[in-house]
């Protein structure tokens, strides 16, 4: 998705008139209570229950236009939405207003030899922007964490969800209005195509920080254009490593679990790696287990010796070890040790999660200690690197980068800090 585009002089005034509503809207929030967020998130939550009909007709055109257009099955998955969906969305707003508010939480504090009295607080980042990529869940979530956090939002949802993305932003202000709310706290720049999002990633000293969420060339795009500050989120190669001290049968639950639990999202399984002492073993039932689920296996020449009669297998090649399917697909590789297993990961992995299921308290260890991604499980799915499953609320994204937010991205990671120092009439000597 190319967002570079020139920007028309009239969508630039646009989206810096939303970008000035936003930064007036956010001071509304500036001393509201918790419980006042709180009863925020509970009202879009029955709101967007009650709007579930016309949400579900806004989807199902843009289901057609993406299919109309050869829209990738993993995409469509991530597009579509359904009744249950849409209160798992609506549950996800209610769980966050049972979460701690940030703002206000005390980093670190102290009293200086001198007197002062210092803390170090959590406050809102004041307007926050996103761009994302076929995701209406992503509208929801994002205004939910940006609200209880403090912020304004302003959203760039794009045009394989247009007609969705514009029903729930419609929805979610009314539900602000009705609380007496400025609708001006949850905005989207759709209307402007790609020249709005253009436009958010210029609009320097209105917009405080913008997230990007979607495929490798979006989020390059943003990185590489913005003049906003970004934090950076990451595609998922992600990787599991089957050691030579595993229980086969945990570990092929938990391939299984990565792989075809839900294939079109970030933390799913692209990459099985099996030592090479548990591969004759562990390979035929782990290839017939993904045959059985619909899934193709890109193998090396060892893993395809083990294959069984009857599996989907491939032969594997260097771009197969460096790409997210998003699809039912999985590259396999045999390796001789932890060493190769972690040295394949660094070579290969977007640093998003890696796994690792072994018995042996030292090889997890090393594992941990050596792989370099945001997220390392050890005999666990890497399905579980999601803002709700780690007890987050929501995510808005999760990031890969090292600078302020790692890994799912909660409510903590949408706030900065100010210094606030007390006296008694203190003046520097």
């Amino acid at each position: 998705m190319d967002e570079t585009s020139a920007v028309p002089d009239e969508a630039q005034v646009a989206v810096e008139a939303m970008a000035r509503r936003a930064v007036v809207a956010a001071r509304a929030l500036a001393t509201a209570t918790r419980a006042r967020k709180d009863a925020l998130l509970h009202a879009m939550a029955d709101a967007l229950v009650a709007a579930a009909p016309r949400i579900l007709a806004a989807n199902a055109e843009d289901l057609d236009r993406g299919r109309a257009n050869g829209m990738p099955d993993g995409l469509l998955d991530r597009l579509a939405l359904s009744e249950q969906r849409i209160d798992a969305i609506a549950d996800a707003l209610r769980e966050l207003a049972g979460l701690p508010d940030p703002v206000g939480e005390v980093v670190r504090g102290s009293t200086l030899p001198n007197g002062l009295r210092l803390r170090q607080v959590r406050v809102p980042m004041g307007v926050v922007a996103m761009i994302y990529e076929a995701r209406p869940n992503v509208t929801v979530d994002a205004a939910g964490l940006s609200l209880k956090s403090g912020n304004a939002v302003l959203l760039r949802g794009g045009s394989a969800a247009a007609s969705s993305n514009a029903v729930i932003v419609e929805t979610l202000a009314q539900a602000l209005t009705t609380q007496g709310m400025p609708a001006d706290l949850v905005q989207s720049v759709d209307a402007w195509g790609r020249a709005g999002g253009v436009a958010l990633m210029r609009a320097r000293g209105l917009v405080d920080v913008l997230v990007p969420r979607g495929g490798a060339d979006l989020i390059q795009t943003v990185v590489r254009e913005a003049t906003v500050p970004v934090i950076e989120t990451g595609v998922g190669n992600c990787h599991l490593y089957v050691d030579g001290s595993a229980d086969l049968a945990q570990a092929l639950a938990i391939l299984l679990n990565g792989k075809t639990q839900r294939v079109g999202v970030c933390n799913a399984l692209e990459t099985l790696l099996v030592h090479r002492a548990v591969a004759e073993s562990f390979v035929p039932q782990a290839l017939a287990a993904l045959t059985e689920a619909g899934v193709t296996v890109h193998g090396d020449a060892t893993t395809l010796a083990l294959a069984p009669a009857g599996t989907d297998a491939v032969p594997a090649t260097e771009e197969d070890w460096a790409t997210e399917y998003l699809s039912p697909d999985i590259a396999v590789r045999v390796v001789d040790d932890l060493d190769a297993a972690v040295e394949h990961i660094r070579t290969w992995s977007s640093g998003h999660t890696e796994a690792i299921c072994t018995t042996s308290l030292v090889a997890s260890e090393r594992f941990v200690a050596e792989v370099d991604s945001a997220a390392v499980m050890v005999n666990a799915s890497t399905r579980f690197t999601d803002g709700g499953q780690l007890g987050l609320g929501a995510e808005i994204g999760i990031s890969t980068q090292k600078l302020h937010a790692r890994g799912p991205m909660g409510l903590a990671e949408l706030t900065t800090t100010k210094w606030v120092v007390h006296g008694d009439g203190h003046v520097r000597p």
